[in-house]
């Protein structure tokens, strides 16, 4: 008898509509005028939700796949590298930090993919701490703040947006570090 729920389920639905969005969110976020910046805000927004959802959908219909895991983690990586390179391209993120988010990203990503050989790795906490600060700083630099916020409001909201940059780059380091400590505990523990 089969343990785990079908591959073909809601949850993993979900997860794959997540993928889809991505390309969306890169075509309607090519230009960075305010109109196509509320625009891949709000997809980006959506396909942050369905992030949400497709865990809770998971978890509440005992729905956890392996596929769901890897698949919901790699949708996560797409979703968040294309922003920080769209982010990067239009000049309203510096690229150093896009590629340490980005290399943490790969390298964690074939990490991951390595280990499940001896067991897969789900997000751990500070994993989902880091989605969730480069989603809300992703967020905070795709909105064209001053077009609609008083002068001082708008400048607050970019030095917030700034500070969770930072927070994001010292968590993803962090967590990377945990990452590599629970694959090396893995690997004494099948050896």
């Amino acid at each position: 008898m089969n343990s785990q729920p079908p591959v073909l389920n809601v949850a993993n639905a979900v997860t794959v509509v997540r993928l889809l969005l991505i390309p969306l969110f890169i075509w309607a976020f090519w230009d960075a005028d305010p109109a196509s910046r509320y625009l891949a805000t709000g997809i980006f927004f959506i396909a942050t939700l369905t992030d949400k959802l497709d865990g809770y959908l998971a978890r509440s219909r005992n729905l956890i796949t392996d596929f769901g895991k890897l698949a919901d983690s790699i949708a996560d990586k797409a979703l968040i590298g294309a922003a920080l390179i769209m982010l990067s391209w239009h000049d309203m993120l510096w690229w150093w930090v896009t590629i340490i988010m980005l290399a943490r990203e790969i390298g964690i990503t074939i990490m991951r993919m390595y280990m499940k050989k001896k067991a897969v790795m789900a997000a751990g906490k500070g994993g989902k701490l880091k989605m969730f600060l480069q989603s809300l700083f992703i967020g905070g630099l795709l909105m064209p703040w001053r077009d609609f916020l008083p002068d001082g409001l708008a400048l607050t909201m970019e030095w917030l947006t700034w500070a969770l940059v930072a927070a994001a780059l010292v968590v993803s380091i962090v967590s990377a570090i945990q990452y590599v400590q629970d694959a090396r505990r893995i690997n004494r523990e099948t050896n």
